[in-house]
């Protein structure tokens, strides 16, 4: 296991070209899969979580291979997917196993799925509750976690689900699997949440009643082009925090992202008084792209609940860094999923605050931050969770004296190539 010193910086310049976001990585992957063709992806993701995706898809008969900086996948079409005799390893990937889950819930046969020591604690029930309404026979025997064994139905049956939490990856299990239904699979939810798998699919939606609705069936034919992932919004966050929070800094970063649904840190940001330009330069996969241009600014304290927090919640670490070196008080709430995820990272964030000399407490379902404009190096466990790493290496940056990253190589997970370019020539 390593460990990563950061010494702080009076300054910070630097030009990103993102690398593939994450989560349409994983789409485009298995997407691919879904249609009897070959796709041609360019800017897919290389980070341990979609490389999860590829490894369970080829397990399960589906043929991808990289050629040059393009990757090929020939797809199986929706009921081409072989049986694999073994246990499908997700890693560490929620995304993985919660999507693929809705695939494999509609196959003849059964699967197993399982992960890391951390994958092995999340919450499953939130995906086992409808698919088993949906038809599929699904076994937990660590009380609603992994691993999981789906006994699939290729007669599973359409269902009208009121989403319970705000779950990007819910929905999508439940759309993926409504790809096998005769009957209208419809999926409510109160707060719209990420809808990439509605873009690349193209799939109904529609507002009713105040509810977003999205509907697939067996019906349902999507076209599949060569896809190009456009970047990482989640990685933007990392420098627009230290663009902010550094004098005398100018920081660029292209290849954007800028879907609504995740940019949501960037509004909490300008909220904060942060000094950041977005200028949207095309599309890419039926989605904005574009770049952020920030410059140095004095933060204040805000408070951050209710609709916002599902478009950044992800980002909620790294806003946790701004909000220590900003003016006054800033309390999340309505962020009860961040315990939930690779580690509990409420308490995570609270811990590493402490320990650098700032002020948090912690809440049930967040956490208030009362801004000291100033930490001090110390060393930060990241509990193996690849956000908490990046986001107290940017708080070093500022910081008195050393930091030390414990376990800094869990960032493979999601941006390998993030110490790269934090080391780079300022």
């Amino acid at each position: 296991m390593s460990t990563t010193t950061i010494t702080p910086r009076n300054n910070f310049h630097r030009t990103v070209f993102l690398t593939g976001d994450k989560s349409i990585s994983h789409r485009a992957l298995m997407f691919a899969a879904l249609k009897k063709q070959t796709t041609h992806i360019s800017g897919l993701s290389e980070a341990a979580d979609p490389m999860s995706t590829r490894s369970v898809l080829a397990q399960l008969g589906v043929a991808i291979r990289k050629k040059g900086e393009i990757w090929e996948v020939k797809g199986v079409g929706r009921k081409g997917f072989t049986v694999f005799n073994g246990v499908l390893d997700v890693g560490n990937s929620g995304t993985t196993i919660r999507l693929m889950s809705g695939i494999l819930a509609a196959q003849p046969f059964v699967s197993e799925l399982t992960g890391d020591a951390s994958i092995r604690k999340r919450p499953m029930n939130r995906i086992i509750k409808p698919l088993t309404q949906m038809g599929a026979s699904i076994e937990s025997v660590n009380d609603g976690r992994a691993p999981i064994k789906i006994h699939g139905s290729p007669k599973i049956f359409g269902i009208d689900y009121l989403m319970e939490i705000s779950s990007a990856q819910v929905k999508s299990c439940i759309l993926l699997a409504g790809l096998y239904t005769k009957e209208k699979t419809i999926v409510r939810e109160k707060v719209k949440t990420r809808d990439h798998t509605e873009r690349m699919l193209n799939l109904t939606t529609y507002e009713k009643d105040g509810l977003f609705v999205t509907e697939s069936s067996a019906d349902h034919d999507f076209d599949l082009p060569d896809i190009t992932v456009p970047g990482d919004p989640s990685s933007a966050a990392f420098w627009a925090v230290a663009g902010s929070i550094l004098p005398d800094t100018y920081v660029r970063i292209e290849n954007v992202l800028l879907n609504p649904t995740r940019i949501g840190f960037v509004e909490a940001l300008k909220q904060m008084g942060a000094d950041i330009t977005i200028t949207q330069t095309g599309e890419c996969q039926k989605e904005p792209v574009g770049t952020l241009e920030v410059r140095s600014a004095q933060l204040k304290g805000i408070h951050l609940s209710g609709d916002i927090i599902p478009s950044l919640v992800d980002e909620i670490p790294i806003l946790c860094i701004a909000a220590a070196y900003a003016e006054g008080e800033t309390e999340i709430r309505g962020a009860e999923e961040l315990r939930v995820k690779e580690c509990d990272r409420i308490a995570a964030m609270v811990q590493g605050i402490k320990a650098m000399g700032g002020e948090a407490v912690d809440f049930p379902d967040g956490l208030k931050i009362t801004g000291t404009g100033k930490l001090k190096g110390a060393s930060i466990e990241t509990f193996h969770d690849h956000r908490i790493a990046m986001s107290f290496a940017i708080a070093a940056l500022r910081a008195e004296g050393e930091t030390l990253i414990q376990n800094s190589e869990c960032v493979k997970i999601s941006y390998p190539a993030f110490w790269e370019i934090l080391a780079g020539t300022p």
